[in-house]
């Protein structure tokens, strides 16, 4: 079945597109990644999706937003499949997070009803609720896909995704499921792309190649401030948001009065020295380190996190054949191919759910022939 994975992270860079070849079932499943393309949004659709993230919105301006967003994944959708000459069975849309509070309450827009009438597909959307419902933190939900593609025998590894939150996948050599163990970290490239911003007037999304932290000095006063956070400390499943680490967050940040070079490196530190505090704390630092996501990119923070973890192999997911800008929306291509055959694919360990859940909600299309 060829299934197209969506994701649009915290970061709000635009939609990413996975086409996806999967076959099989279980931890057999045979997963082969096809292509993959990433959309912008559009400069007023992006700041719409911003302003309700970090402010509280009229109801009927997150309606609208839901069904133009379901319009926009649809035409990524179709484009995608026009660039790689082929059609989809199925959709997996993650959707747009707009709110997410942990072992509570999540919503994410971009109506799937829409993008099914729009393809002709069938579509797997609104994932997170369910695992909520059993308890759960409605995330992560990678873990579930990253131990199908990385669990080894003998290595011990660990899948790093480092969007606009972190989070990481501890997979013990030969484990079976229940023993993974995953949760956000914290902030990923979420507080440097709004630090870029700030100090470019707008003109610049993120610290291209780290090189504005590069030529800045972390204050290291202010670093073990941030790092006192209770959330670094407390035990998993735990997730993490735009709601800890969005707008206020970096509004603290800078009336600390810092140059901006010197808190651009201080914020990139942040980043990887909490992300090395989970691997430490719950991996160790033997074994392999799969990175994946645009922080992957940024060569100031994968030598800082090189630093703070100087005995692991530190590897790109492209080494698995597993775009490391895809990794996220492939992710999605096989949940929903999971729920489409009303398997559970949820990782309580990882959730903190009380079982096992069928993910998402399914829309299906009367020209899909199911």
């Amino acid at each position: 079945m060829i299934v197209a994975g969506l994701m649009s992270g915290t970061s709000v860079d635009g939609i990413d597109v996975a086409l996806v070849d999967i076959r099989g079932a279980g931890w057999r499943m045979r997963v082969r990644p096809l292509a993959h393309y990433c959309f912008p949004y559009p400069r007023k659709v992006r700041e719409a999706v911003l302003g309700i993230s970090d402010s509280i919105a009229y109801t009927g301006v997150v309606t609208r937003l839901h069904f133009r967003l379901g319009e926009l994944f649809a035409a990524a959708v179709e484009r995608a499949c026009r660039l790689a000459k082929t059609r989809v069975d199925l959709v997996g849309s993650h959707g747009q997070t707009i709110y997410h509070e942990g072992g509570r309450c999540t919503l994410q827009v971009g109506e799937p009803a829409v993008i099914a009438e729009r393809t002709g597909a069938d579509v797997v959307a609104d994932f997170r609720p369910a695992d909520l419902a059993a308890g759960g933190q409605g995330a992560p939900l990678v873990p579930y896909v990253d131990y199908l593609l990385y669990l080894s025998p003998m290595v011990a590894r660990v899948a790093l995704n480092i969007g606009g939150i972190a989070n990481i996948t501890v997979i013990p050599a030969g484990a079976p499921p229940e023993q993974v163990i995953a949760f956000d970290t914290g902030p990923g490239n979420l507080v440097l792309d709004a630090l870029a911003a700030h100090f470019s007037g707008g003109r610049r999304r993120y610290d291209r190649d780290g090189r504005m932290a590069a030529r800045g000095r972390v204050d290291r006063k202010l670093l073990g401030t941030l790092l006192r956070d209770p959330y670094f400390r407390r035990p998993p499943p735990k997730s993490a948001g735009r709601e800890q680490y969005g707008e206020r967050f970096v509004a603290g940040l800078l009336d600390r009065g810092l140059e901006p070079s010197d808190l651009m490196a201080t914020a990139t530190a942040l980043t990887a020295a909490s992300i090395a505090l989970g691997i430490r704390r719950y991996a160790g630092q033997t074994g392999e380190l799969i990175v994946s996501g645009g922080g992957l990119h940024n060569p100031q923070l994968m030598a800082l996190l090189a630093g703070f973890l100087p005995g692991m192999r530190i590897r790109p997911s492209n080494d698995f054949g597993i775009d490391s800008d895809a990794k996220e929306a492939i992710a999605f291509a096989v949940l929903a191919y999971e729920t489409y055959h009303c398997r559970t694919s949820n990782l309580p360990s990882a959730t903190g759910a009380r079982h096992p859940a069928i993910l998402g909600k399914v829309i299906f299309h009367s020209r899909s022939g199911r």
